[in-house]
């Protein structure tokens, strides 16, 4: 099954706000070839590091998204997620979260934090 688009990880959204011209190059190129995505954890986790200066260009690129809410699937599949990766690797509740987003709605991931992200398989990543 083809994958319906792309869920942003927290670390994209934070180096297109710093603006990194190659992130910014890219996410303005995929903003015009695909259906762009962020978990709420994500928005979350920007607000939380944001300055007073930031907040409405974070709100103008987080109105301009798609926005994946946390239901009962994504929450069993994190939990899983979880269960499996707790031993080799530190996958927190958040990126577990994020990650089960992601699964759930058939979209391509893209983050900088792979290791974060052991349930992804290369395919899976942009």
């Amino acid at each position: 099954m083809q994958n319906k688009g792309i869920l942003i990880d927290s670390d994209v959204i934070i180096w297109f706000l710093r603006g990194k011209p190659e992130i910014v190059e890219k996410l303005s190129i995929l903003f015009d070839s695909s259906h762009l995505f962020v978990s709420v954890i994500t928005i979350t986790e920007i607000f939380a590091g944001a300055k007073k200066s930031e907040l409405k260009i974070i709100d103008g690129l987080f109105t301009s998204l798609g926005i994946i809410e946390i239901n009962t699937k994504i929450a069993k599949l994190a939990g899983l997620f979880i269960n499996e990766y707790r031993k080799n690797s530190m996958v927190e509740t958040a990126d577990a979260l994020i990650a089960s987003s992601a699964k759930i709605n058939n979209l391509m991931f893209w983050t900088f934090n792979k290791k974060h992200y052991p349930m992804f398989n290369k395919e899976e990543l942009l």
